[in-house]
């Protein structure tokens, strides 16, 4: 009978690349080591793992005080700047809030729905630009995509032809997505600067009191879904979504020491259009990260079987007071994911649990 009695499963999924593995299995896992904070695009997936968030900037990197570098694009970007506007635990608590009891329908045009999630931005974080710039523990980098040529139009037929072209070049490698976008990062002056060096071009602006809610905005603006960002100061040009190029953020990170990867899911997918293809990360950029999810254990238990989702909104039988019921116990839930990592911190149990990213 003694099968019975066996431990109840984590909460938690936890990967390493190879140096972080080594590292964490050799010495542990303390505050000190973290350099880098990566978040993922994924709409309100990301409010899913506040509890994580939470854990993480109020109980453990305080710990060891540095300058680290948190870098998102869309809901991860929001993530970060509501942290460094507020605090993690009013912060997120705001993000949350704000986002679950949006209200959309399918007869909103594009402009209605920028406005209501500009409104929200306003709402998240308007007042507390020098604090984000600012901060003294973190460097918030903002990462948003440059659309070229016929995608920096709003109008359905060149938008859905860029559209085509994307899907068909990044089918061939990813690299080809770079006719059509670059990548812009916007991080304060201040402080150790993220660079990248790959095959997209990438602008670097910094981020100005009168620029970063403009960013923040590009930087979740989903094609079709809401117009590009124009008219950003001192940097012409139209802007989207940053998870467009970096929806996982595969990016070589620089790190020291180890990338610290809050996740809602256990694998990295660099661009968004690489979802369809199962494109996967570059082994060599993940070499230090440390990836935290929700388990599949976890998520069988919330109520929609999964963390909330953009799809929700429209989803055949979720009626706005449901959703809203079943988010708001997704996010109170997620309170378990932050508890079960520090009690891993806690105990440095990390061999039983660490698989291979």
């Amino acid at each position: 009978m003694h099968h019975i009695l066996k431990k109840s499963a984590s909460p938690l999924t936890l990967k390493a690349g190879p140096i972080a593995k080594a590292h964490i299995l050799q010495q542990g896992l303390c505050a000190q080591d973290v350099d880098a904070l990566p978040g993922a695009a994924g709409g309100p997936k990301g409010i899913g793992i506040l509890g994580l968030d939470q854990a993480i900037f109020n109980e453990f990197l305080p710990q060891a005080p540095k300058r680290r570098t948190l870098i998102g694009s869309s809901i991860g970007a929001w993530r970060f700047a509501s942290i460094t506007a507020w605090g993690a635990t009013q912060g997120l608590g705001r993000l949350a809030d704000l986002y679950t009891h949006l209200y959309f329908d399918q007869h909103m045009k594009m402009q209605d729905i920028a406005a209501i999630c500009q409104n929200m931005l306003f709402e998240l974080v308007q007042g507390r630009e020098r604090q984000m710039i600012e901060h003294p523990d973190y460097h918030l980098t903002i990462i948003s995509a440059k659309a070229r040529h016929l995608f920096q139009s709003d109008r359905a037929v060149p938008l859905l032809a860029s559209i085509a072209g994307i899907v068909g070049c990044n089918a061939l490698s990813r690299k080809y997505n770079r006719f059509f976008m670059q990548r812009v990062i916007s991080q304060p002056k201040q402080g150790q600067q993220f660079q990248v060096s790959d095959d997209f071009v990438t602008h670097y602006h910094a981020l100005e009191q009168d620029n970063i809610l403009p960013w923040l905005m590009a930087s979740a603006s989903i094609p079709g879904g809401m117009h590009a960002v124009n008219n950003i100061p001192n940097a012409q040009g139209s802007y989207r979504d940053g998870g467009l190029i970096d929806y996982h953020i595969d990016l070589p990170f620089n790190s020291q020491g180890i990338v610290l990867y809050p996740h809602f899911t256990d694998s990295i997918t660099p661009g968004w259009f690489d979802k369809s293809i199962k494109r996967r990360a570059n082994p060599n950029h993940q070499a230090r990260t440390l990836l935290i999810s929700p388990s599949a254990e976890y998520l069988k238990h919330l109520p929609l079987g999964r963390l909330p989702d953009r799809k929700d909104f429209a989803l055949k039988g979720l009626d706005q007071a449901t959703r809203i019921k079943y988010w708001q116990q997704s996010v109170s839930e997620s309170q378990r994911l932050g508890d079960a990592f520090l009690e891993l911190i806690h105990k440095q149990n990390f061999a039983e649990h660490l698989q291979d990213l």
